[in-house]
């Protein structure tokens, strides 16, 4: 039996990784895909605040994510990570399961304060 090489096991365990990544993000997004393969449009008030979010056609500034969220008309940049969870520029290290959970995280955390594009 050959021995097996530093070469072929890396190669094997980054052929395991990329399926088992593959696999990861197409079971969450089939999940939480009501309309076309993407979260649902929400517009609401939050805690005084006025939270939006819907398709975008321009694809998003990450891995064209293709959603935009709006605080006080303002946008809040989101991107959705490769496991179907989202983040926001604002709550960057804690995951959410949607964009509206994301906005909802962003206002908790401007606790009032305006929310300054970014350029």
């Amino acid at each position: 039996m050959p021995e097996l090489s530093r070469r072929r096991a890396l190669g094997a365990a980054a052929a395991l990784a990329a399926t088992a990544g593959s696999l990861a993000a197409a079971a969450p997004a089939a999940s939480a895909a009501p309309h076309h393969g993407g979260p649902e449009a929400f517009d609401e008030v939050y805690r005084g605040r006025r939270i939006q979010g819907r398709p975008s056609e321009g694809g998003g500034h990450h891995h064209g994510g293709g959603y935009a969220v709006l605080i006080d008309g303002v946008e809040l940049h989101v991107m959705q990570n490769a496991d179907g969870s989202w983040i926001s520029v604002i709550s960057h290290y804690d995951p959410v399961a949607t964009p509206r959970a994301a906005a909802r995280a962003a206002v908790l955390e401007l606790q009032g304060s305006p929310l300054v594009p970014l350029a």
